[in-house]
């Protein structure tokens, strides 16, 4: 018979302000096979894990079971105390008294009679437990970023510099992200392109980075340390080792000037041929082949005037699609948001008028390389605005659309109101319709501070409707900070948006085998302990693929993933969590059922025994097997029916 010490936590007040834990400790001194019980205030503390390990030793004890908090915020901690104590870590036993107990009832005789019946099940389970032992796995060094925004490009940048091999795979032909077509950034004005261009060389002249634009990650396989890769690099139609990006075949083009201009929110028009920005990394054309005449036609009047006007002969018509696959150790998702289709604010008049745009919209204005070179003019007529009205948390804050905040729209309009100085001078009129100031970062309170000296006009309110008329747009808002109702009338009405998911979130989470937040960005394993970390053993999320930040927050995350990943490679073996499900071969009859469902690919079906066999570095320890399995053949090590039955029996 094992023998198990028990040890109660009083987690400061978390837990004995609800639940009497002497007595706890007491009652458990009393139960078969526990030959030792202690109460402690930490027991997660150094005092409290000497606690254990000298108890472990004076009582010789080959089983333990604490009393505490979540498993998620400490099961390892323990685990990995009783390990230096001396005894095999998977003999360890959780019972959440915190949660369960003291957290969930008021009435503190309830709560404690609770926590007895939940400590006298585990230690039944803990009778029963077996020492269990991790198998190994060797790790390739190699890393894979998806996504080359200024998340992507930093966490490439860390890993690289750690001397790994990084690919970094990013679906548009250049990298930069949302940050490229950025004019300023907030709280310092910094140029963005002034910032993010270094970066983007960096990555371009690493010898540990293999750089993947215009390429897609279409299938994911393995798991933590051996993962498999399959992405799709597009056709370009333009050899890169030959092209000089000397922009002759976009200004070549037949239909220069025809061709709606993406990179530009589509304010512009360029050519099938083209380049997105001067500042593109890698700086190499690419053909769309959605508006190619010689790729939708087969012809170009009397032939391509791209060729002609290539010099150095890199247009090439002839490339297809190629698929290539890459063994990576670890994945970093850094893949951006989408901004919330505006069209979908009816009331807010996006659709309704050319001079009701958003603030990406605006930022192209402004910048130099934008459509309109920098002059910020009405879309309508191409004159300057008179006055601007910006509308915050359009959509964001919304029970109706997104609930969460953007967390960039408030301080994104005051650099703009800044800008919007600069550009059209004192006599414009800009107001401001808010429902918070949210000024939370470093230096964005004494930025906020200075442009409220900017003659700018604040409604503290949502506006019920944009309406349209000839000559300019009109907005009906009520100011809760004067309790006055006011009709404003502008000339340009500039929305910010609420940042969302990316649109191919959902697949992409499929293919990675990630999980969603109810929001829909990509869910992180714990929200404070494990921001960086996901449910899947060595894929890692940084920027706004997890939810919406700043660029500080975004870099920061970015570097952090970059290091979570790294503490992976520079291990050349791993070890797997044996608290995983197994099949009894003596009693699977081969249906794959359980194939069917593990959403881990853990499960196939051999074929010379014609049983279920279980990737251990695969699986999970979900449990889903176990549920579909028609035979019952399908056991959870540590979690058997015999030990969950015993539970059950201790409680009822």
């Amino acid at each position: 018979m094992k023998r198990i010490g028990v040890f109660v936590c009083h987690c400061g007040v978390n837990i004995a302000s609800k639940v009497d834990v002497k007595e706890v400790a007491e009652y458990a001194s009393k139960l078969d096979g526990v030959v030792f019980a202690k109460d402690y205030k930490y027991m997660c503390s150094d005092p409290g894990g000497k606690l254990i390990k000298d108890s472990i030793k004076e009582y010789d004890l080959d089983g333990v079971v604490v009393a505490s908090c979540s498993p998620r915020m400490h099961e390892h901690t323990f685990k990995n105390v009783a390990e230096d104590g001396g005894i095999n870590p998977f003999n360890v036993e959780i019972t959440n008294i915190r949660e369960q107990c003291s957290w969930a009832h008021e009435d503190r005789d309830e709560a404690t009679r609770k926590a007895k019946i939940l400590v006298r099940a585990s230690v039944a389970k803990s009778s029963l437990l077996e020492s269990l032992e991790k198998s190994k796995t060797p790790v390739t060094h190699e890393a894979l970023v998806i996504g080359a925004g200024i998340a992507g490009i930093q966490s490439a940048l860390d890993i690289a510099d750690d001397g790994f091999k990084v690919y970094l795979v990013e679906k548009e032909p250049t990298i930069g992200g949302r940050m490229a077509q950025l004019d300023k950034t907030f709280p310092t004005l910094d140029c963005s392109s002034c910032i993010l261009t270094p970066k983007m060389m960096e990555v371009k002249n690493h010898p540990n980075i293999e750089l993947m634009t215009y390429s897609e990650v279409t299938k994911v396989e393995g798991s933590v340390g051996n993962y498999k890769v399959k992405v799709k690099k597009k056709a370009r139609y333009v050899d890169l080792d030959i092209c000089n990006g000397c922009f002759d075949c976009t200004t070549a083009c037949r239909i220069s000037g025809h061709v709606p201009d993406t990179f530009n929110l589509e304010l512009g028009k360029r050519s099938a041929a083209y380049i997105p920005f001067p500042q593109a990394i890698p700086l190499k054309a690419t053909i769309d082949p959605d508006h190619c005449l010689m790729l939708r036609f087969g012809k170009c009047g009397d032939g391509p005037l791209c060729v002609k006007a290539c010099e150095p002969d890199a247009i090439d018509f002839t490339q297809t699609d190629e698929e290539v696959e890459l063994n990576v150790g670890t994945i970093i998702v850094a893949t951006g948001y989408d901004l919330l289709n505006p069209e979908k604010l009816f009331e807010y008049g996006y659709t309704r008028s050319k001079n009701v745009i958003t603030t990406l919209e605006l930022e192209r204005l402004i910048s130099t390389s934008g459509p309109t070179e920098g002059d910020v003019v009405l879309l309508s007529s191409g004159e300057k605005p008179r006055s601007v009205t910006f509308i915050l948390c359009a959509g964001s804050r919304d029970e109706t659309k997104c609930t969460w905040c953007c967390r960039i729209g408030c301080m994104s309009v005051l650099k703009h109101v800044y800008l919007l100085r600069e550009k059209l001078g004192v006599d414009v009129e800009i107001n401001i319709c808010y429902t918070d100031i949210r000024s939370f970062g470093k230096g964005y309170e004494e930025f906020y501070r200075t442009i409220r000296g900017k003659g700018v006009n604040f409604f503290r309110g949502r506006p019920s409707e944009v309406r349209v008329h000839p000559e300019n747009v009109t907005i009906d808002i009520f100011d809760t900070t004067t309790n006055k109702l006011f009709e404003i009338g502008t000339e340009m009405v500039v929305l910010v948006p609420a940042l969302v998911p990316r649109a191919d979130s959902e697949e992409f989470s499929r293919i990675l085998g990630l999980s969603r937040s109810g929001d829909g960005f990509l869910l992180e394993a714990h929200p404070k302990l494990r921001p960086m970390d996901t449910f899947v053993n060595g894929i890692f999320i940084a920027g706004c693929a997890q939810g919406p930040k700043d660029i500080a927050d975004t870099v920061a995350q970015a570097s952090g993933a970059a290091s979570r990943a790294a503490a992976i490679l520079t291990k050349d073996e791993l070890e797997n969590d044996p608290l995983i499900a197994w099949v009894d071969p003596e009693i699977c009859v081969g249906c794959g059922v359980c194939v069917e469902v593990c959403a881990y690919s853990a499960r196939t079906l051999n074929e010379v025994t014609g049983i279920a066999d279980v990737d251990e570095a695969l699986c999970a320890g979900c449990g889903a097997c176990i549920s579909a399995c028609p035979s019952n053949a399908c056991t959870h090590k540590n979690y058997t029916k015999q030990q969950l039955i015993r539970m059950i029996d201790e409680v009822v």
